[in-house]
């Protein structure tokens, strides 16, 4: 293998066309890419989820494939002036594996972690956790799905003993009679998902929306509900109080199909209306016409988002919503149901099968002594040898370079400099680091402070699956290979598993061992390390780079899991518009629908939990009034890494604002376009103010897609969820003055 990219096609046999899937959100919207003279345009494609419908993200994708910002060469911290330089992928991927060995040997082999990506691909995801597992044997690997899914997905899997976000089709949506977005603002998030709303409310279906703004999906609401940020659980308690008090609760439902009904009853005794709207400030009339709706609505759906999830108690939150679908028996029931809006493009594929602190491949628990002995079969090492479960992602970023932390942290597809909460301190702790390396299409402002950047291909130039947001496992084609000089992640993570593996015939090597070159495709050679570790791990050392033979592998790892991908192959997805897990045989069907027979808990019951409204971890006081709520905007996604690079998207929204009510802003002295500071407990950002009547006078709101002195995260709670691990980045007490 040369220092160009690794692929099993030459560029002159490459597709002119492929059909293929948007590279941003978990909406995975279908799209047709074409190579030309002038490059790689985007054409609409006809797709169950998206029909044709593209939002301006998805239209520009492509723009980034010959970005002039791109990276094409490894870069390497140069010690005596600082700065990055370009490198060999040799020289890098020896100053990588030098590091990492070096930190182990002084510091155990949990001083070096891993931090994932919500977008990378299934292959990706399940290499990068069977590398940190079996190739650096550190139990310390998340990912940034944990700042996203999280609260969702305990909450599921606590009440129905699976996670996926939709439990039914997309499609269902337009056909509800109630539909409760909690949270969820999708005409910006994901806007081709609003052709289902329009839908829904045009076959004369009630939409109701519970936010703290008036956004653009709110303005489409019949009923708009706008708590105090931190409040939805008291409202959801309130609406299950009036559902309860008007016999609305399916009684034969609850009887029949669940468990723990008795301690959530008692619970909402508590919550009546007026007290919620003490609270929440939501009128008691808009609770009641809520609760009625959802109560004698027919077909019924209730959906959360990171509104509600982003919270440290936002595992409680989901779990209020969730009781109250099963109250009224939704789940299971066709047409109706409680699910949860996944937001990265992977972000459902990304928590299943192995890069998760506490998770191995097909959503099975580490400690999970019988899921330790199926997937240590799969790979080929000893189940007592894999390491126990990691710490969540705050946790491991705030542990970084601490005395007892990790020392060394590899980053695949995430900017936590800009997306983590407290955004600051975690830049400090990634500057404490003995190593840091990441592997990114761009210089984030995570890898302008690395050690070591590897350059990566884009979605357009490998293949791949994906999960979308109602578990459909979807294909990503590859139009041509990367440029030269980019590998993919899976020979990057291939490259430095073969670097770090024990030698199959003495155990024993050189320290720096080249990669020759002449391995059997798609396969990286077994190189060797001094450390003495055991032979059971050499066959660790020889991980796939094609993605048909990881997903293959994938299959038998996920097979019998509760996430099970068994029976989908790559053909089935191509010839069925993609295949829904669980899929548990080739020849059996797939599962568009959960829960119409049993919930996937032992008795088959789902199960309620009571859980009661606590305050917001921080609160307001003289010295921080207000509070603090963060949220996306139409033309920007994520950190901003990508979509701050595309000239039409940066025209859109080129910077950070600060929305304020015209009151609040009257108060403070503050004109619409003023700059202003806005301070919490933890630092401050800067950006123009904006106002706007359809935010709550108390409440100020900034997007979190940018970086430098826009960084919103500068400001944001890193208190957490104890059962998730979520931080509270929905609110937090701070100030604001003119700058």
């Amino acid at each position: 293998m040369t220092d160009g990219a690794r692929s099993a096609t030459p560029p002159e046999l490459m597709p002119r066309e492929v059909a293929t899937h948007c590279p941003y959100c978990a909406l995975q919207c279908g799209m047709t890419l074409r190579a030309g003279d002038t490059g790689v345009t985007v054409h609409p494609r006809q797709f169950p989820t998206n029909r044709g419908g593209l939002c301006q993200k998805g239209w520009t994708a492509a723009e980034l494939l010959d970005h002039p910002d791109r990276l094409t060469t490894p870069l390497v911290r140069d010690p005596a002036t600082d700065t990055l330089r370009p490198a060999s992928w040799d020289t890098a991927l020896d100053r990588v594996v030098d590091g990492i060995r070096a930190v182990q040997a002084d510091a155990g082999r949990d001083a070096v972690a891993v931090f994932g990506g919500g977008g990378l691909t299934n292959e990706k995801t399940y290499a990068l956790g069977k590398f940190a597992r079996i190739g650096l044997r550190t139990r310390h690997i998340d990912y940034n799905g944990r700042f996203c899914m999280s609260s969702a997905a305990a909450a599921g899997m606590r009440a129905f003993g699976i996670d996926r976000g939709l439990p039914f089709p997309l499609a269902d949506l337009g056909r509800a009679d109630t539909l409760l977005l909690v949270g969820a603002n999708p005409a910006e998030t994901m806007p081709p998902l609003v052709r289902w709303l329009t839908e829904q409310r045009g076959n004369g279906g009630k939409l109701i929306v519970v936010d703290p703004r008036v956004t653009a999906t709110a303005r489409q609401a019949d009923l708009h509900l706008q708590p105090l940020p931190g409040t939805d659980l008291a409202v959801a308690n309130a609406l299950l109080h009036i559902a309860l008090t008007e016999g609305w609760v399916d009684r034969a439902y609850v009887a029949e199909r669940t468990t723990g009904f008795d301690a959530v009853r008692r619970g909402v005794a508590a919550w009546w209306p007026a007290r919620a709207e003490q609270l929440s400030g939501v009128p008691v009339a808009d609770l009641e016409a809520t609760a009625r709706a959802l109560g004698t609505g027919g077909r019924v759906i209730i959906l959360t988002a990171r509104g509600a999830e982003q919270h440290a108690k936002g595992v409680d939150t989901v779990t209020a919503y969730v009781n109250l679908a099963l109250a009224l028996g939704l789940p299971g029931r066709d047409g109706s149901g409680y699910g949860c809006l996944t937001g990265q493009g992977n972000g459902q594929g990304g928590r299943e099968h192995g890069q998760k602190a506490d998770q191995l491949p097909g959503y099975r628990k580490i400690d999970d002594p019988a899921a330790r002995e199926h997937v240590a079969g799969v790979w080929g090492v000893p189940a007592d040898e894999l390491p126990g479960p990691g710490v969540p992602a705050y946790q491991l970023l705030d542990a970084l370079g601490t005395p007892g932390g990790p020392r060394a942290l590899l980053v695949f597809g995430s900017n936590p400099v800009v997306s983590a909460p407290r955004a600051a301190r975690i830049e400090g702790r990634l500057r404490d680091l003995d190593l840091l390396v990441v592997a990114d299409l761009l210089l984030s402002e995570t890898a302008a402070l690395a050690d070591v950047v590897l350059p990566t291909a884009q979605w357009a130039e490998e293949d791949g699956t994906m999960t979308n947001l109602e578990g459909r496992v979807l294909r990503r084609r590859a139009l041509r290979p990367p440029p030269p000089g980019v590998r993919t992640d899976l020979a990057i993570i291939a490259d430095l598993a073969a670097r770090l593996a024990v030698a199959e015939a003495t155990g024993t090597a050189p320290a720096t061992t080249r990669t020759p070159g002449t391995e059997p495709a798609g396969t990286a050679p077994a190189a060797a390390e001094t450390s003495g570790r055991p032979k059971a791990a050499v066959s660790a050392g020889r991980f796939p780079t094609d993605p048909a033979a990881v997903f293959a592998e994938l299959r038998r790892a996920s097979a019998g899991g509760a996430a099970d991908y068994a029976g989908i192959s790559w053909d089935r997805i191509d010839a069925d518009d993609g295949v829904y897990w669980p899929c548990p045989s080739e020849d059996g069907p797939d599962t568009p629908r959960l829960f119409a027979d049993r919930f996937a808990t032992p008795d088959g019951r789902a199960r309620f939990h009571a859980v009661d409204h606590r305050p917001a971890a921080e609160q307001v006081c003289a010295t921080y009034p207000l509070h603090f709520t963060t949220g996306r905007v139409l033309a920007q996604y994520q950190s901003g890494t990508q979509t701050r690079r595309v000239a039409a998207l940066r025209r859109a929204a080129p910077e950070a604002f600060v929305e304020l009510h015209p009151d609040l802003a009257a108060r403070l002295g503050i004109d619409d376009g003023d700059p202003v500071r806005v301070t919490s407990r933890r630092g401050e950002f800067r950006a123009p103010a904006r106002l706007s009547a359809g935010i709550r006078p108390d409440t100020v709101f900034a997007p979190f897609h940018y970086a430098g002195a826009g960084r919103a995260n500068s400001v944001t709670n890193d208190a957490v969820d104890p059962i998730s691990g979520m931080p509270e980045f929905k609110i937090c007490a701070v100030r604001v003055e003119k700058a």
